[in-house]
Protein backbone atom coordinates (compact mmCIF):
# COMPACT_ATOMS: atom_id res chain seq x y z
CA UNK A 1 0.00 0.00 0.00
CA UNK A 2 1.18 3.48 -0.80
CA UNK A 3 0.73 6.31 1.58
CA UNK A 4 -0.53 9.41 -0.16
CA UNK A 5 0.11 12.82 1.16
CA UNK A 6 -2.86 15.17 1.16
CA UNK A 7 -2.21 18.83 0.72
CA UNK A 8 -4.39 21.49 2.21
CA UNK A 9 -4.99 24.86 0.71
CA UNK A 10 -5.24 27.51 3.36
CA UNK A 11 -6.75 30.87 2.55
CA UNK A 12 -6.06 33.70 4.95
CA UNK A 13 -8.50 36.56 5.10
CA UNK A 14 -7.06 39.72 6.54
CA UNK A 15 -8.76 43.09 6.61
CA UNK A 16 -12.14 44.26 5.46
CA UNK A 17 -11.91 43.62 1.71
CA UNK A 18 -11.35 39.86 1.70
CA UNK A 19 -7.63 39.43 2.28
CA UNK A 20 -6.43 39.80 -1.30
CA UNK A 21 -3.09 41.16 -0.11
CA UNK A 22 -2.54 38.22 2.24
CA UNK A 23 -3.34 35.69 -0.49
CA UNK A 24 -1.12 37.50 -3.00
CA UNK A 25 1.85 37.55 -0.61
CA UNK A 26 1.27 33.88 0.27
CA UNK A 27 1.61 33.07 -3.44
CA UNK A 28 4.79 35.13 -3.71
CA UNK A 29 3.17 37.95 -5.67
CA UNK A 30 3.24 41.65 -4.96
CA UNK A 31 0.29 42.76 -2.91
CA UNK A 32 -1.78 45.51 -4.53
CA UNK A 33 -1.28 48.96 -3.10
CA UNK A 34 -4.55 50.79 -2.52
CA UNK A 35 -5.14 54.00 -4.42
CA UNK A 36 -4.80 57.20 -2.42
CA UNK A 37 -8.02 58.48 -0.92
CA UNK A 38 -7.66 62.02 -2.23
CA UNK A 39 -6.36 64.04 -5.16
CA UNK A 40 -3.69 65.75 -3.01
CA UNK A 41 -2.36 62.30 -2.14
CA UNK A 42 -2.26 61.43 -5.83
CA UNK A 43 -0.38 64.63 -6.66
CA UNK A 44 2.11 63.92 -3.89
CA UNK A 45 2.60 60.34 -5.11
CA UNK A 46 3.10 61.37 -8.74
CA UNK A 47 5.28 64.42 -8.10
CA UNK A 48 7.36 62.46 -5.57
CA UNK A 49 8.43 59.92 -8.20
CA UNK A 50 10.98 60.96 -10.80
CA UNK A 51 9.64 58.51 -13.38
CA UNK A 52 5.91 59.23 -13.00
CA UNK A 53 6.11 62.73 -14.44
CA UNK A 54 8.20 61.53 -17.37
CA UNK A 55 5.78 58.68 -18.14
CA UNK A 56 2.82 61.05 -17.89
CA UNK A 57 4.53 63.53 -20.21
CA UNK A 58 5.35 60.84 -22.77
CA UNK A 59 1.77 59.52 -22.82
CA UNK A 60 0.46 63.07 -23.20
CA UNK A 61 2.83 63.51 -26.15
CA UNK A 62 1.32 60.46 -27.87
CA UNK A 63 3.70 57.67 -26.87
CA UNK A 64 1.19 55.08 -25.69
CA UNK A 65 2.74 51.60 -26.03
CA UNK A 66 4.92 50.18 -23.23
CA UNK A 67 7.87 49.33 -25.50
CA UNK A 68 7.83 52.78 -27.05
CA UNK A 69 7.65 54.38 -23.60
CA UNK A 70 10.68 52.42 -22.42
CA UNK A 71 12.65 53.45 -25.52
CA UNK A 72 11.61 57.12 -25.31
CA UNK A 73 12.64 57.64 -21.67
CA UNK A 74 16.36 56.97 -21.13
CA UNK A 75 17.13 54.95 -18.00
CA UNK A 76 13.56 53.73 -17.47
CA UNK A 77 13.36 49.97 -16.94
CA UNK A 78 10.37 47.90 -17.97
CA UNK A 79 9.79 46.90 -14.31
CA UNK A 80 9.55 50.52 -13.15
CA UNK A 81 7.42 51.40 -16.17
CA UNK A 82 4.99 48.59 -15.35
CA UNK A 83 4.71 49.85 -11.76
CA UNK A 84 4.06 53.44 -12.89
CA UNK A 85 1.48 52.37 -15.49
CA UNK A 86 -0.33 50.19 -12.92
CA UNK A 87 -0.36 53.13 -10.51
CA UNK A 88 -1.79 55.51 -13.11
CA UNK A 89 -4.48 53.01 -14.11
CA UNK A 90 -5.36 52.39 -10.44
CA UNK A 91 -5.65 56.15 -9.85
CA UNK A 92 -7.92 56.52 -12.90
CA UNK A 93 -5.42 58.78 -14.71
CA UNK A 94 -4.65 56.32 -17.52
CA UNK A 95 -6.90 53.94 -19.37
CA UNK A 96 -5.43 50.59 -20.43
CA UNK A 97 -6.62 49.28 -23.78
CA UNK A 98 -5.67 45.76 -24.80
CA UNK A 99 -6.35 44.39 -28.24
CA UNK A 100 -7.01 40.67 -28.86
CA UNK A 101 -4.33 40.31 -31.50
CA UNK A 102 -1.36 38.02 -31.96
CA UNK A 103 0.98 39.26 -30.63
CA UNK A 104 -1.12 41.04 -27.99
CA UNK A 105 -1.07 44.82 -28.16
CA UNK A 106 -1.59 47.12 -25.18
CA UNK A 107 -1.91 50.91 -25.26
CA UNK A 108 -2.35 53.52 -22.56
CA UNK A 109 -4.09 56.86 -22.82
CA UNK A 110 -5.31 59.64 -20.58
CA UNK A 111 -8.82 59.46 -19.16
CA UNK A 112 -10.98 62.58 -18.76
CA UNK A 113 -9.86 62.66 -15.12
CA UNK A 114 -6.27 62.22 -16.31
CA UNK A 115 -6.57 65.33 -18.50
CA UNK A 116 -7.74 67.34 -15.49
CA UNK A 117 -5.00 65.84 -13.33
CA UNK A 118 -2.37 66.74 -15.93
CA UNK A 119 -3.69 70.32 -15.91
CA UNK A 120 -3.03 70.44 -12.15
CA UNK A 121 0.53 69.29 -12.75
CA UNK A 122 0.91 71.91 -15.52
CA UNK A 123 -0.15 74.58 -13.02
CA UNK A 124 2.41 73.30 -10.50
CA UNK A 125 5.10 73.44 -13.20
CA UNK A 126 4.10 77.00 -14.16
CA UNK A 127 4.26 78.03 -10.52
CA UNK A 128 7.75 76.52 -10.29
CA UNK A 129 8.89 78.52 -13.34
CA UNK A 130 7.49 81.71 -11.78
CA UNK A 131 9.24 80.98 -8.51
CA UNK A 132 12.56 80.40 -10.32
CA UNK A 133 12.14 83.62 -12.30
CA UNK A 134 11.40 85.53 -9.08
CA UNK A 135 14.53 84.13 -7.41
CA UNK A 136 16.76 85.19 -10.30
CA UNK A 137 15.33 88.73 -10.37
CA UNK A 138 15.50 89.38 -6.62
Amino acid sequence: MKATKKSRVVSVNVGVKGGGAARASARGQRSPVPAPASVPSMVESVVGCKWSLRVLGAVRAGVNRPGALTRSIPGLTSKVLSERLEKFVRYGIFERRSYPEIPPRVEYGLTAFGEKFAAILDAVEALEREARAGRTKG
